[in-house]
């Protein structure tokens, strides 16, 4: 995990979002975070494989999963999500 997956977490949760990698990019530079579009697309990529979020469909949107969810109210440590890898 990175700081920039919590952010990206954090801004879909926040937001009640779900978004493909290209406009959550332009989102979340849009609203001040310096994040390029290769390094959301990889944390993504990462996110997902540790369950933290989840694909809605097959054009690529992603929403936070409930795991994520449990993971940002602070009932999901890091250390639970390495375990699973």
């Amino acid at each position: 995990m990175s700081l920039k997956d919590g952010l990206i977490l954090e801004f879909l949760a926040e937001n009640d979002l779900e978004l493909p990698a290209k406009p959550l990019y332009r989102n979340l530079n849009r609203h001040g975070h310096e994040i390029g579009y290769s390094t959301v697309r990889q944390r993504l990529r990462e996110l997902e494989e540790h369950g933290l979020i989840e694909k809605v469909d097959e054009a690529g949107y992603y929403q936070v999963s409930s795991m994520g969810k449990a993971y940002l109210e602070g009932e999901l440590e890091l250390g639970d999500l390495e375990q699973d890898d």
